[in-house]
């Protein structure tokens, strides 16, 4: 049988005051109303086991998970596609189109964007967008991007955003 426990609490179950990082606490998993319940504690309040104790054990409380990845909402990204969107095509700015391109992806998986087709211009697809509000129709060349050139484009964008300061 699998259990699924919470991580380590914030606060002191006892006295409420805050965990903090890399201290010992001690927590316990009790029974209620038929379920399993996780309690942390001080060290320095532990005063035993609590009623309906069903395991205890110490811990240290861990360091904060601070996330490099920045989350966009989709509306500032749809006015920043917008944006990319107005500027002209230059052929010998491919990074620009490439660009537009992750961006274009991110807001369809978003579910910002609506993929109404595709159409051959000479020898190059372009995937034809639309904004699902009523924002005009969207023409991306699809660049048929490698994974690792992708993921380089987002890490990009997030830097770009990043300073930026948008959210």
């Amino acid at each position: 049988m699998d259990y699924h426990l919470k991580p380590v609490g914030k606060i002191c179950a006892h006295g409420g005051e805050p965990l903090e990082p890399s201290t010992v606490c001690v927590s316990v998993l009790i029974e209620r109303d038929g379920e399993l319940l996780r309690l942390d504690y001080c060290e320095a309040d532990w005063q035993g086991p609590p009623e309906g104790t069903v395991g205890q054990w110490r811990c240290t409380v861990p360091e904060p998970v601070v996330s490099s990845v920045l989350t966009i909402d989709p509306d500032s990204l749809m006015r920043y596609f917008e944006r990319l969107a107005d500027e002209p095509d230059d052929p010998a700015e491919p990074l620009q189109q490439k660009l537009r391109y992750v961006v274009a992806v991110m807001l369809w998986r978003k579910r910002r964007l609506k993929l109404g087709g595709s159409k051959m211009e000479g020898d190059r697809e372009v995937l034809e967008f639309s904004g699902v509000r009523g924002e005009g129709q969207f023409d991306v060349l699809d660049c048929k991007l490698a994974d690792d050139e992708i993921d380089e484009l987002q890490d990009r964008l997030n830097e770009q955003l990043q300073r930026e300061e948008w959210s």
